[in-house]
Parts: C-alpha cells; sequence; structure tokens
C-alpha cells in the first residue's frame, strides 16, 4: 500500500468500545434504555440497550455500555453501518474489525469475525483490518474476506508463539501485514527491545516475500502515566526504525498514550504531532475525535520542513487539491 498522505486506521469498530451509562447520549424511550446518534443522514436513531442495562440507578452510575458488541449481538445494521462509515468520513483509510470480546469460545469468535468482515465489507469499499489476539479467528476472517472488493490487513504479527505463522497467512491472501513489538518473553522494556523484536519480524516478512510497503510497524504506544518513559521509548524507535527502513509503514495504538490521565485530547494531539515528527506516517486513531484533515496537513508540511519533500512538491500538490476541491464544492 502506497501513500504519500497519512494513513488513518480507524480504531473504533472494536467490541471492547464503552459508553459510560452516565453519558448524556444514553436515554429512557418508550421504556426503553439505550444510546441516541444522529446518523450520518441527519436522521436520529436510537441503539436498545435494555437486555444489558442495570435497573438500580446506584448500579447504572457506574456501568459503561460495551455499545459495538451490543450492536453485533442486535444485529443492528443501521449502529454497525453508523460506527463504520463514521470513520470513513472522517478520514480512515483502514477499518480495524475486533470482535474478541464477543465470546470465550473459539468457534464462536470465528464465526462473529465471518459475519463481521462480510457486513463491513457491505459497508465500505476501505480496507478492513482482521483485528485478533487469537490467530485462528484472524485466519476464519481473511475466509471470510471478499477479495473482489478490495484486500484485507492483518492486525497483527509478533515474536509470540504462535502468531508467526500470521507471514504467510498475509502472503496467501494478498493482505497487508502489521507487526508489533511484542517480544516471544513478554512486552519490550526500551527502544532497544522494540527495535531489536521489529527487525527480526522484518527478516521473516523479508523471508516470505512480504512487499515492503504492505508492511506496517508498530513500536507499541504504552501510558505514560504507568511509566515516565513509555512515550520517549516509542518515539526513539520510531526515529531509528525509520532510519533503517525509508519505505516501510510505521504506526501505533496514539490513544494509549494517554490512558489514565485528565484531558486525553490534549496529551493524544500533541503524541501524535511528535509521532509524525519521529517519522510514523500511519496512525490507529479515533478518527472522528481527532481531526485527520489537521494530522494530514501537519505531515505534509512537516516533511517538507525536514527536507523529506524535494521542493515541497508532495506538500504543494496537496494544498492544490484541497484548493480544487473547495472551488468544486462551491459550484
Amino acid at each position: 500500500m502506497k501513500s504519500d498522505s497519512l494513513i488513518v486506521i480507524g480504531e473504533n469498530f472494536n467490541s471492547t468500545r464503552k459508553i459510560k451509562a452516565t453519558s448524556p447520549r444514553v436515554v429512557d424511550e418508550e421504556g426503553k434504555a439505550g444510546i441516541v446518534y444522529t446518523d450520518l443522514d441527519g436522521n436520529k436513531q436510537f441503539l436498545d440497550c435494555s437486555d444489558i442495562m442495570p435497573d438500580d440507578p446506584a448500579e447504572r452510575h457506574s456501568f459503561q455500555i460495551p455499545h459495538i458488541a451490543q450492536a453485533l449481538r442486535n444485529k443492528d445494521m443501521n449502529y454497525i453501518s453508523w460506527a463504520i462509515k463514521n470513520q470513513e468520513v472522517h478520514g480512515a483509510n483502514i477499518i480495524d474489525l475486533c470482535v474478541d470480546e464477543m465470546s470465550v469460545y473459539p468457534e464462536e469468535r470465528h464465526e462473529w469475525i465471518k459475519w463481521t468482515v462480510q457486513t463491513a465489507q457491505t459497508v465500505t469499499d476501505k480496507i478492513v483490518a482482521v483485528d485478533s489476539s487469537d490467530s485462528t479467528t484472524i485466519y476464519a476472517g481473511l475466509e471470510a474476506h471478499d477479495g473482489s472488493k478490495g484486500r484485507p490487513a492483518i492486525n497483527s504479527f509478533n515474536l509470540e508463539d504462535g502468531r508467526q505463522e500470521l507471514v504467510p497467512m498475509a502472503k496467501e491472501h494478498n493482505a497487508l501485514l502489521f507487526a508489533n513489538a511484542s517480544g516471544n518473553s513478554g512486552m519490550p522494556q526500551n527502544a532497544e527491545e522494540r527495535i531489536a523484536n521489529l527487525v527480526t519480524c522484518m527478516d521473516m516478512m523479508d523471508k516470505d516475500g512480504i512487499e515492503v510497503e504492505d508492511r506496517f510497524l508498530d513500536p507499541l504506544v504504552f501510558p505514560i502515566g504507568a511509566g515516565p518513559d513509555f512515550g520517549k521509548h516509542y518515539l526513539d524507535a520510531v526515529r531509528e526504525l525509520r532510519k533503517m527502513y525509508p519505505d516501510v509503514h510505521i504506526f501505533g495504538g496514539h490513544s494509549n498514550v494517554s490512558f489514565g490521565l485528565p484531558n486525553r485530547k490534549l496529551i493524544n494531539e500533541v503524541f501524535v504531532s511528535l509521532s509524525i515528527v519521529a517519522g510514523c506516517d500511519s496512525m490507529m486513531i479515533d478518527p472522528v475525535m481527532n481531526g485527520v484533515e489537521g494530522l494530514t496537513s501537519f505531515k505534509f508540511a512537516a516533511d517538507a520542513l525536514f527536507g523529506l519533500d524535494e521542493y515541497s512538491m508532495k506538500y504543494l500538490k496537496f494544498i492544490r487539491s484541497g484548493e480544487k476541491a473547495k472551488r468544486v464544492a462551491k459550484q
């Protein structure tokens, strides 16, 4: 996958996603409790959550609604379509799909990921990434994917036992392959371990003939609230990996950095900007909450300023394309 622009991986379609039951979006309508939202046509819609909402007000105060999982269980196509398309219209190039929380049983997870992949492909023509901690679930998702509608992506391969089989699987299914820096004995403790683990991953992908432009390296973002050097470790690894592999994609789950801290949006915005400067050309973020247009503009400007864009040609092309789009919109 080649791109001069920022590649945005939408992270929102994950069965772990939750909304506080005290959110103003959560209401009681006609004896039913659920989530109110406005679809892309401007119509008010309602996701019924009555069957999981606590009756006790005290319990409801601390309850969080797993809204993606609820929409999947209800087979609520309005909410599912909105959750996917809303990311696309806000700039996502790849839609990540994870259903791991739907069941502890592998066979049931397989059925969920098959249905979700097939459903997503009726909603969007963007690349869908099959995301799971279980390799067999990823394989089930790839088998359900319709290659005539585009390429899939795999999230993700690493050095943990059983994950290496995803490399030939990616080759077999013509998939983009995400690789993260987790090692065979645990999480990396510093930048050096991140780099070493991803170098090993790169060697494995070399052997299986995965095209460099189809590789996405994730040095792993950990919350800075849990370790003061975690942000620095990630950024140092990105800088070094970009020197080593100028043509590979580098990304991360950038919103992880602010977990547990107040005003997460501020931390996320600064961290994403620093990541782009360090060498990230891809982001796994919430595209609805993070201004993708602004981040893309920042990347083109930063590349020009750092001498990565000869004579600022890509920057000029980007600016002119935006101006043209505005002129067309006014007609």
